[in-house]
């Protein structure tokens, strides 16, 4: 059955969002605690209706607030096994899958398949939550100026992050800007350089409207450095070396905000000093999904299992093995598990939060541009920096093209698990066929694009063709 909240399904959304109420004290209270929804707030005698939403700070934050528990929850950047995080890494190399759905692990994705809907359904129905704040504080008669800029910024921000993880896993997508319904139900997909150049505008405007500091002290709210960190990104998959560099070190050089953290254990909890972004669970005393999802305590594993092929590429003295997997045998085999979050059960009080941005991304992400830039002196300082972290000596590239593949080795074992990080280099780098062809029977090249869902294909022609080889 079609998610009412598709792309598609936008009307019935845009005719529907109220906003249910209490008192503000209750409303104050989601906002610190992280509601589910800011529709699960007590219904009083009257609602609120869309635009009514938007004339005060309270409720319009507690809308932008669900946007952040949407995302945690559903879609691509969830911590649960529907999510980026454990897919691609089945989908690549970094997962070895003992149970459950298949097709990812074997790259066997069906245009009629669940796994794609949802995803799909789920993203655009967030943007499209987006692209309602956006014209809801835009529509404001009571916001002030400084809650107005605040809560676009995010809004653009969110927007501009969808969109960016939308086409590198569908490839060429539709870019909405709006909630009107006779125009989403039509849209047409559009090359990446154009939906990069409006990510790009979108990720400017934020940086323009969003202060540096943090409106929350656990930096569940992005800022300022939170969009330029996507900025950098963006930059660096699209080969802007020197302004990839350049929104890095802007992001590095606010040493009053983030501070390099040496001790690995203390890396992904919530309180870490190289968090730029990160998403609060839903409950107090709850933690990551991340942790449920990849941990197991006993063999064989019930679900995946980190790949021998990622184990092995950790150096003997690298301490992210020691710290950040953990190791599960029955007496005769070994297998291992993703330990960066830890905390599986409620601890009472949540100890830590899922970590979409932090500082070492910036330190890859400058490293690698300085070297296509010729600044290898740079390049070889900020890969070093990573690697004298986790025990590890100077690297012994010398090259611009040798630092590269340092880099890129480097991304691999600091980011695995997280949010496909690994499929996105290999395949922005064009190395996922001779990566992957030889150890995943089921990849062809056109693996590296998701099929486009076949209910949105039906709904609107406009969307076709489908996806090579689908």
């Amino acid at each position: 059955m079609k998610n009412n909240t598709s792309l598609s399904g936008s009307r019935r959304l845009c005719k529907t969002l109220t906003l249910k109420m209490t008192l503000f004290a209750v409303i104050s209270s989601c906002l610190i605690t992280g509601c589910d929804s800011f529709t699960d707030v007590g219904l009083p005698a009257s609602q609120l209706t869309a635009p009514a939403v938007f004339e005060d700070k309270a409720t319009a934050n507690a809308a932008m607030v669900d946007i952040y528990s949407k995302i945690r929850d559903n879609g691509l950047l969830t911590g649960s096994l529907s999510g980026l995080s454990s897919q691609l890494g089945l989908y690549a190399d970094e997962l070895t899958l003992y149970g459950g759905e298949v097709n990812f692990y074997n790259n066997a994705l069906l245009p009629s398949g669940n796994e794609v809907g949802e995803l799909w359904n789920s993203s655009y129905n967030q943007i499209y939550a987006a692209n309602a704040v956006i014209e809801g504080v835009g529509n404001s008669v009571s916001l002030t100026a400084i809650d107005s800029d605040q809560l676009k910024g995010e809004a653009l921000f969110v927007r501009a992050l969808l969109h960016f993880y939308l086409m590198n896993s569908f490839g060429d997508i539709p870019y909405i800007t709006t909630t009107d319904y006779e125009q989403n139900r039509v849209v047409h997909r559009m090359p990446e350089n154009e939906v990069y150049a409006l990510i790009k505008a979108d990720l400017e405007q934020a940086i323009a409207l969003l202060p540096e500091d943090y409106i929350s002290p656990e930096r569940v709210r992005p800022n300022k450095w939170t969009a330029e960190a996507l900025l950098a990104r963006v930059n660096l998959y699209t080969e802007a070396w020197d302004e990839a560099a350049n929104a890095a070190s802007a992001v590095l050089n606010q040493s009053g905000l983030y501070v390099w953290e040496e001790d690995l254990d203390k890396v992904f909890l919530k309180e870490s000093t190289t968090t730029l972004w990160q998403l609060m669970p839903s409950q107090a005393g709850d933690n990551t999904q991340e942790a449920a999802t990849f941990s197991f305590v006993s063999g064989p594993p019930p679900l995946s299992a980190l790949s021998n092929t990622l184990m092995d590429a950790f150096a003997t003295d690298d301490q992210r093995k020691a710290h950040w997997t953990t190791v599960v045998t029955d007496g005769t085999d070994v297998w291992y598990h993703a330990s960066k979050y830890k905390a599986i059960t409620n601890t009472g009080s949540s100890v830590e939060y899922s970590i979409v941005f932090r500082l070492a991304e910036q330190y890859l992400i400058r490293a690698e541009a300085r070297a296509k830039q010729g600044d290898l002196i740079g390049a070889k300082e900020d890969l070093n920096k990573i690697r004298h972290t986790v025990g590890l000596s100077d690297t012994d590239a010398t090259s611009a093209a040798g630092i590269i593949d340092a880099v890129l080795a480097e991304r691999r074992l600091e980011f695995f698990t997280e949010f496909g990080h690994r499929f996105f280099d290999l395949k922005r780098t064009g190395r996922l066929d001779a990566v992957l062809s030889p150890q995943k029977a089921g990849w062809d090249s056109t693996d590296r694009n998701f099929p486009l869902p076949e209910s949105e294909l039906l709904l609107n022609p406009n969307l076709e063709p489908q996806n090579d080889g689908y």
